[in-house]
């Protein structure tokens, strides 16, 4: 038998029906969408006959129906080895959804109820002389508190974590560097009530009054640490060629840090202070120990009481009337604009600082 005869007579899987990895079926690009669908609509339909109100168990079901459908039209359509990888994949796909879900659905709820009360009269005035319970107030003289306690912790906070990862990165060694590094992690865990407790023990030993400045002091520690590790991080990405290369032509290594290094990680230093900045903005409990905050608008931070919008809201909830529960969300939704911001301030200074690449 000749060659040729040799290769007219090998089956052909078109014809025999063998699938092989090059002639095998597959699923179209739409089927992920399909099998969503169908697994909405099982899991709808199975929570409507079973009587479940629940709109999550709805949503969990049509997850578990998507999942199985996926993977057992996958087994019969292609093979088993791209089943587990559509499966592990919808499995992604639905971790995704259960993440993001709670998110949107928490802005929803606080931008359809803070926008009923939230106008230009709200950020202007203070609730000076207007009783909790009935409407009108505004919530400008927490922004104010808001504003300048959380200045006043970065400037506390940003020289000392930006000099203490300038340490750790450039200078430190053996067990001293050691201990700044366990310490700074046990710092990053400390809740914020013990925070307050500690500057609180200080207020108490000096006889200190209430102000916003004993409340930012409280914040810094909250602060220091992100800013620590996010310097650190950053720093450590600078290529050690331009450390060497610099050095190489004789300027001292001081001078080196500061016009090589910290320059060249700025935008990921700013990156990080900003979002170590969104971080204590939210904080509550160390302004409630140690700002008591106020109805008033107090522009000065370093004597009297302050409020700020995480008191606020705490405030204004606790007051229990509809009135209050409008300005309450209002305020959160200040709050939520005001991180929100700062985030994408950071994201802006990162991208403006990242290195171009030539194409």
């Amino acid at each position: 038998m000749t060659r040729t005869a040799a290769v007219q007579d090998r089956p052909n899987p078109a014809t025999t029906g063998r699938r092989d990895g090059l002639t095998s079926r597959s699923l179209p690009r739409w089927a992920p969408a399909g099998f969503a669908a169908v697994g909405i609509v099982l899991g709808c339909g199975l929570g409507a006959v079973a009587g479940w109100h629940s709109k999550t168990q709805w949503g969990l079901l049509s997850a578990l129906f998507f999942m199985a459908v996926s993977y057992a039209v996958t087994s019969v359509v292609e093979n088993q080895r791209q089943a587990r990888d559509r499966l592990a994949t919808s499995i992604v796909w639905v971790c995704f959804i259960l993440a993001v879900v709670p998110l949107f659905s928490l802005i929803w709820v606080t931008v359809s109820r803070g926008v009923k009360v939230l106008d230009g009269y709200f950020l202007t005035h203070s609730m000076a002389g207007v009783p909790g319970f009935q409407p009108g107030g505004g919530v400008y003289h927490a922004i104010i508190g808001t504003l300048e306690q959380v200045g006043l912790a970065t400037l506390v906070s940003v020289p000392i974590g930006l000099l203490t990862a300038v340490y750790l990165v450039e200078y430190g060694k053996g067990v001293l560097a050691k201990a700044v590094t366990f310490f700074v992690d046990v710092m990053t865990g400390i809740p914020s009530i013990v925070a307050g407790l500690f500057v609180l023990s200080i207020m108490l030993m000096f006889e200190l009054s209430p102000s916003g400045l004993m409340g930012a002091l409280a914040l810094a520690i909250l602060m220091i640490p992100v800013v620590v590790r996010s310097t650190e991080e950053m720093l450590k990405l600078v290529p050690n060629e331009l450390r060497e290369a610099s050095l190489a032509l004789g300027v001292p290594k001081w001078r080196t840090i500061l016009k090589v290094v910290i320059p060249t990680a700025l935008g990921g230093i700013t990156t990080g202070v900003m979002l170590a900045i969104a971080r204590i903005a939210g904080e509550t409990a160390p302004i409630m120990l140690l700002v008591f905050g106020s109805q008033l608008i107090n522009t000065n931070p370093f004597e009297g009481a302050q409020s700020s919008l995480p008191f606020y809201i705490w405030e204004q909830y606790r007051v229990g009337s509809e009135a209050s529960y409008d300005r309450a969300w209002a305020a959160a939704l200040v709050l939520i604009a005001f991180v929100m911001i700062l985030n994408l301030v950071a994201r802006g200074i990162a991208r403006w600082k990242a290195p171009k690449t030539s194409r």
